[in-house]
């Protein structure tokens, strides 16, 4: 069984937005089902960031008070120097290898995603994301409706 499920911005997105699509219904009633079967579930602060900071642009201030409420409630998982230098050390890596997964100036969220995620030092992790690209290269991701919980 997953010991540890972190949120990407993308599935944060989607449980945190007051207009239910059947997406977003879909994604509450998987996170549901893994705080249920007491999966140890993570929101990293920059999944949060880019979450929040879009909520913020829109004025989206039910989307806003959902994401705290979901904050409030889950595990956070904040940005510390360790995982910044990982980050660091990823990103250079994806050019070296002629593979940048952003723009040479931007901060390269998925990155410091990746960085979170390894400096976590657990061993049996998957970072839930509707984009597994960038982040499969360099921690295990998966899209979020492919996770299953085995709750036998």
């Amino acid at each position: 069984m997953i010991e540890v499920v972190l949120l990407d911005a993308g599935p944060l997105g989607l449980v945190t937005n007051p207009r239910r699509s059947p997406q977003s219904a879909a994604c509450a009633a998987w996170l549901q089902s893994l705080v249920t079967a007491r999966v140890r579930v993570i929101i990293p602060e920059i999944a949060d960031y880019e979450v929040r900071r879009e909520l913020l642009r829109a004025n989206k201030t039910a989307g806003i008070a959902r994401l705290d409420a979901l904050t409030a409630g889950l595990e956070y998982l904040p940005i510390n120097t360790s995982a910044m230098r990982q980050a660091a050390a990823f990103w250079a890596t994806a050019r070296q290898q002629g593979q940048p997964t952003a723009g040479d100036k931007t901060i390269d969220g998925d990155m410091i995603l990746a960085a979170q995620t390894v400096t976590l030092g657990v061993a049996d992790f998957v970072i839930a994301t509707t984009n597994v690209d960038h982040l499969s290269r360099f921690v295990t991701a998966k899209l979020w409706h492919t996770i299953a919980i085995d709750m036998s």
